[in-house]
């Protein structure tokens, strides 16, 4: 499917800015889904904005806010061999801020010619834990969270769940311990929310992107396949 690209600036409600990468279908209808995609620690890159695209050529409008916007410039891209660097805008990122911009890329979707009962969120690693706030804090249709590190401190926020969640993790992840995926799961199972929660024993943290080493080629596609059918059925 043929897609179109562009930056778009959105305002957030404090009275700043923020600029998102956008990606659509070249034709769209009242029917057309829409999801927000959110980044890893490492910012809207190329691999982020590579998933971007592959949702548009699924047929979804597509936006990535840069959820770095108060820190770091209007486009950061973080290198993945140096972690450090990007601690700090990890760490100023505040449940209020994030908020205000999971708000402002919601807008900007509901303005565009889609089904407004088709929204979406997925999230990988940092944009884990983001995917799942938006499914609290946002009318979504359904959310989902690949290998979303501290989703376990939003536990509080599982009964305010609007669809239902995905999970992915990696069973070789030493980021996140067998407990944190407990008691996220617990959480949302305690609320009574619908989800679907999946392990891949043979990957690792990061397992869907390709350009780091701890990328695995079975487990992105296949998590691939089963978020488009997720996504899909709900």
């Amino acid at each position: 499917m043929s897609i179109k690209t562009q930056y778009v600036s959105l305002n957030i409600a404090n009275g700043s800015s923020m600029l998102a990468y956008t990606a659509k279908p070249y034709t769209t209808s009242a029917g057309t889904p829409a999801i927000i995609v959110l980044q890893e620690a490492f910012g809207v890159n190329g691999h982020i904005r590579k998933v971007t695209e592959r949702f548009a050529q699924e047929g979804y409008i597509a936006i990535a806010p840069e959820l770095f916007h108060r820190t770091g410039p209007e486009k950061f891209e973080g290198s993945y061999d140096n972690f450090p660097a990007v601690m700090p805008h990890m760490q100023a990122l505040t449940p209020e801020g994030l908020t205000a911009d999971l708000q402002a890329a919601y807008q900007w979707l509901t303005q565009q010619p889609i089904d407004q009962d088709k929204i979406y969120s997925v999230g990988y690693c940092l944009g884990g834990r983001v995917s799942f706030l938006a499914n609290a804090i946002l009318p979504l249709k359904a959310g989902v969270s690949y290998y979303g590190g501290g989703v376990d401190q939003l536990a509080d926020k599982a009964p305010d769940l609007h669809g239902r969640h995905l999970f992915f993790w990696g069973g070789k992840d030493q980021h996140i311990k067998p407990e944190n995926i407990q008691n996220i799961i617990q959480a949302v199972e305690n609320a009574g929310k619908d989800y679907v929660n999946v392990k891949f024993s043979y990957a690792d943290h990061g397992f869907n992107c390709d350009e780091r080493a701890s990328y695995n080629e079975a487990a992105s596609k296949e998590a691939w396949a089963l978020t488009l059918a997720f996504l899909k059925n709900n």
